[in-house]
């Protein structure tokens, strides 16, 4: 499998944070991780499944996911490219005026979004086009079109930069306290900017704050007790249900991204 990575425009950076392209040129399947950002993917050449159990559900060409709780298995068959787009936690309300929470855990059709026509339009391009830098421009050009001009909220970027700088170890009551805001006007905003809630996107960062500490961390008990577990059976529960293995497995199983 190949992955590239591309910055957006200048344009575009306060709303989108990459464009990757995936080139899969045997059967591969990737463990996909829950992340604090919205993805839209676009496939224009062979197929992508997401794998439940032994099952495999086929997924459509053009798809919109939402933040997840738990890990999804996605399995991509040879001969399958797709380009995917990962907006800034913050960026999405400047494309959408759809409440973003109601998509929490789902992956829905992008025609929910834009007109099939839209969509074929830009399939076909992406199919055509002799580069991944002309392909880009293609995306570019449609996402541009999309643009609202909603501002970014600022005081919910504000408390973003807060949960990752406490790694996701912060109560929500302390967050709204420095913020000086109400509880629920605070939380209202925030699932209307991220589609999830303070608690669940804060959640999203402590586990792969989790993940990325294990190389230097001196073992799973002191792993978990440095991010505020005090039971074991609670630690073990939590990341299974985030990464859909317990840690032992977890950590000796190959990851692709």
């Amino acid at each position: 499998m190949q992955l590239i990575q591309y910055t957006p425009g200048e344009e575009l950076r306060p709303y989108i944070k990459s464009y990757k392209i995936v080139e899969s040129h045997r059967r591969i399947t990737n463990r996909v991780l829950p992340q604090t950002s919205f993805s839209m993917v676009i496939r224009y050449q062979g197929q992508i499944s997401c794998l439940n159990g032994t099952k495999g559900r086929v997924l459509e060409p053009a798809i919109f996911s939402g933040l997840q709780k738990s890990a999804r298995l996605i399995h991509y068959s040879p001969g399958t490219s797709a380009i995917i787009i990962i907006f800034t936690e913050t960026g999405l309300p400047a494309f959408f005026r759809r409440p973003l929470h109601e998509l929490f855990g789902r992956s829905v059709p992008l025609e929910e979004f834009f007109t099939a026509s839209e969509i074929s339009t830009l399939q076909d391009q992406l199919t055509r086009s002799q580069s991944n830098a002309r392909r880009i421009e293609h995306l570019e050009q449609f996402l541009m079109q999309k643009l609202t001009g909603i501002p970014t909220d600022k005081l919910i970027s504000a408390a973003i930069d807060r949960i990752y700088t406490t790694r996701g170890n912060i109560r929500i009551k302390s967050l709204i306290k420095e913020l000086y805001v109400s509880q629920d006007a605070f939380e209202k905003r925030f699932r209307k900017t991220t589609g999830a809630t303070p608690k669940q996107f804060s959640h999203i960062i402590k586990m792969n704050s989790v993940i990325a500490q294990f190389k230097s961390s001196p073992g799973l008990a002191d792993l978990a007790f440095e991010n505020g577990y005090y039971d074991q059976s609670h630690f073990t529960k939590d990341f299974k249900l985030f990464t859909g293995q317990t840690p032992t497995d977890f950590f000796q199983s190959p990851r692709l991204w």
